[in-house]
């Protein structure tokens, strides 16, 4: 089953989250249509190559023009005329930058991923259920129900205005007519009664501008209301969900509600400017002892001027944060002389500001950091806001060429001669603009969450850490000496975290289990998950008790093993991976022998072994676990073809293949048949071989167990042989002239 037919399965609330990051920039129709081309392709890889990214963009195209051929045949119009509008905007947005496109396609997979993987977890963890609870929720329902009775009120204060408006013309026109009578007239009864009725209409007139003033005053008290509580708990909640789904939480939505929102408040606001103009001006045709227009406008147009600025330095933030287009799973980890992105928006969306604001971009501006080195910002660095490259019209700005750059000192310093690694320095990047509208100029000022700079890519592991940490301790987007007193974290909220390690990178979270078993590792104990508090230490500086190395650089270099060698394997939920030996013994000990289970090695770095239970001729249980594999050695031979293809030599016996069921009770070759590639069983004759009739060649892993030990002895693995040959020495030979071959200084480690 195609990934995508996996996602059109699942329930409603992980569909709307498949939603959010489907648009213009990738069409959901698009994804539909070619399915499984499109998750056939390394998209990938050609994020990283423009060569590669621009035949994939071209066979995009023609798989489009396929598409288009199909429907038009079958008199799809609608169909038809989407898929016309599709091509030209692919081909329009990514001529240019075709490896923006393979970058755009590649996320599309792994939140896809991300989202199966959440989707066939039991149970969410306490960061899932804080970020996905009611009261938030009946909030967000609350605050858009606020701003709709606000945009109300605010136009019916218009009607009023303009009912005024015309009661204060009647009132002149009327004045002005016995004003220009001759003084005999003025005296008549007729006059006196028009003046006892103008003197009506002056107090009506008082009446409606005292009830303006009040329902005016009303508004703008309901917009500071509201931008003080909960307009202001929904920008700190979406940015706090924002940072999580930087770490590989939930994908975090809700900004466009927000804009919706903001937008709204800040169009009310300037009607209720314009209201008060308007009785400037009706002031200054009319007034009168104890008129309460001068008295109260400029106190209301202080405070409506006073919320816009705060309403516009609130709605400038940044939309996307800081990534690196060939590290889209790691953000804020940035590396010199290497390019970036990043997106800001303004939740104000007026069309009078398209292309009216210019930001500009620095690093480290105004900022005391705890590094002795300094940068600067190489590329576009200043652009305009505008509607039209953000598929949903939103007022935004997308930088994609900016390079840092470091300054070198005239002292030589070098950024860990202080109190921190590299990859404990905080940065932070600003963006600055100015809004001059309606006779307003309000400054603008924002800052990415904290960044670390990077010069070696073998760094990104340890600054990846980092931003763990960061993001899942504190909520503060500016704390760049967090690292001079990094707090504990909790166990729980931290195991959750390296479980979205899994699902966002390698496509499937960890299981209750295998949590365990790296509380354990990380504790040395079993504990509490909710009361225990881990150290920054103990995740990423001190050494595992006995190894040379810490506990995230092991899980790394497991994360790297999955992703480059075992990841289709690793997506099927074949590998166990996380488990103990004390524990693997207890699973295995009363299965049928030949039963085994794949785990990652907790002695070598990006390892993976395999143990199987046997059965000695007393009834006694026996254990094997073969050396482990490393990336080296998968290099050479898929692990599934390993499964398939591993000898095992016992003394005086034939070499025969132990692994018969994956754990529990699986059959090897229905859980990893798919995945084998050749079949070495098939003999070829030396005249159906390569070139110059050679015999075809293929590596056979084997290994010997001496009758005194239980494990594999230094197994001599990826032997080269040919099927053929390999069938006529079990022929010809006896296994203890296998085992001398076998043993001879000639075969590989």
């Amino acid at each position: 089953m195609s990934q995508w037919s996996q996602v059109q399965q699942l329930e409603i609330k992980f569909l709307e989250q498949v939603d959010q990051f489907y648009d213009d920039n990738f069409p959901m129709e698009i994804r539909h249509l070619l399915a499984q081309w499109i998750e056939s392709q390394d998209w990938e890889a050609a994020s990283n190559n423009e060569a590669m990214a621009t035949i994939l963009l071209q066979n995009l195209l023609i798989q489009v023009d396929e598409q288009l051929d199909r429907v038009s045949q079958e008199k799809n119009l609608l169909l038809i005329h989407n898929l016309k509008r599709i091509r030209k905007l692919l081909q329009g947005k990514y001529h240019g930058n075709p490896m923006h496109i393979a970058v755009i396609i590649s996320n599309c997979l792994r939140e896809e991923r991300r989202i199966l993987a959440a989707a066939s977890m039991p149970v969410q963890g306490p960061l899932e259920k804080s970020l996905q609870n009611s009261v938030v929720s009946e909030r967000q329902r609350n605050v858009e129900h606020k701003v709709s009775a606000i945009k109300n009120s605010a136009q019916m204060t218009d009607q009023d205005v303009k009912y005024l408006e015309d009661l204060q013309e009647e009132f002149d026109f009327r004045y002005k007519t016995i004003q220009s009578l001759e003084q005999s007239d003025k005296n008549s009864a007729l006059i006196k009664q028009e003046m006892l009725a103008l003197q009506a209409m002056l107090n009506t007139l008082d009446y409606k501008r005292k009830e303006v003033l009040s329902k005016i005053g009303r508004v703008i008290h309901e917009i500071d209301m509201l931008m003080s509580n909960m307009l202001t708990e929904e920008l700190l909640d979406w940015k706090r969900r924002q940072q999580i789904a930087c770490i590989g939480g939930p994908l975090h939505g809700g900004l466009d509600q927000l804009q919706n929102c903001f937008t709204l408040l800040a169009e009310s606001l300037f009607q209720v400017r314009r209201q008060l103009e308007k009785l400037d001006e009706l002031l200054t045709r009319l007034t009168y002892d104890g008129d309460p227009i001068p008295v109260q406008r400029p106190q209301l147009l202080e405070k409506v001027n006073f919320l816009l600025y705060n309403l516009f330095r609130n709605s400038f933030v940044v939309e996307r944060q800081p990534c690196m287009p060939t590290h889209p799973q790691r953000p804020m980890v940035l590396k010199t002389l290497i390019q970036f992105t990043v997106k800001l928006r303004l939740l104000i969306k007026l069309p009078e500001l398209n292309y009216q604001i210019r930001v500009k971009a620095t690093i480290d501006k105004n900022v005391s950091t705890v590094s002795n080195r300094r940068f600067i910002l190489c590329g576009t660095h200043m652009k305009a806001m505008n509607m039209d490259e953000s598929a949903n019209g939103s007022l935004s700005v997308e930088f994609r060429h900016l390079q840092p750059k470091e300054i070198k000192s005239s002292a030589g310093s070098k950024g860990n001669e202080g109190p921190h690694m590299v990859t404990e320095e905080l940065h932070s990047i600003s963006f600055e603009t100015q809004v001059c509208l309606y006779g307003l100029t309000i400054n603008l000022e924002t800052s990415s969450l904290p960044v670390v700079m990077i010069s070696n890519v073998s760094q990104l592991p340890n600054a990846w850490a980092s931003i763990i940490w960061y993001n899942l301790s504190t909520n503060d987007p500016q704390n760049l000496s967090f690292f001079n007193n990094p707090p504990a974290a909790t166990l729980s909220q931290l195991l959750e975290v390296l479980s979205w390690q899994f699902s966002s990178y390698v496509g499937r979270g960890l299981n209750s289990e295998q949590l365990n078993m790296l509380a354990e590792k990380l504790t040395g104990q079993q504990v509490s998950y909710n009361d225990y508090q881990l150290s920054w230490a103990k995740f990423c500086k001190e050494h595992l008790p006995g190894k040379s190395f810490t506990f995230w650089v092991w899980l790394e270099a497991i994360l790297d093993l999955i992703k480059k060698h075992i990841l289709p394997l690793w997506i099927d939920g074949y590998i166990m991976g996380f488990v103990s030996k004390e524990k693997e013994r207890i699973l295995l000990k009363d299965k049928t022998p030949g039963t085994f289970l794949l785990r990652f090695s907790e002695s070598n770095l990006g390892g993976i072994t395999f143990t199987w239970v046997d059965q000695l001729e007393n009834g006694d249980v026996t254990f094997h676990s073969v050396e482990p594999y490393n990336k080296g050695r998968l290099s050479a031979l898929p692990f599934a073809d390993i499964l398939r293809d591993y000898k095992v030599i016992m003394a005086d016996n034939v070499p025969e293949n132990p692994l018969k069921y994956l754990y529990p009770d699986i059959p090897k070759d229905k859980a990893f048949g798919k995945h084998y590639s050749c079949q070495p069983n098939e003999v070829s004759k030396p005249s159906d071989g390569g070139g110059k009739g050679y015999v075809p060649s293929v590596f056979i892993p084997v290994s010997k167990i001496l009758n005194d030990s239980t494990d594999p002895h230094s197994p001599s693995d990826l032997l080269p042989m040919s099927p053929s040959v390999y069938a006529v020495l079990r022929e010809h030979l006896s296994p203890t002239v296998i085992e001398t071959a076998l043993s001879s200084p000639y075969s590989t480690d």
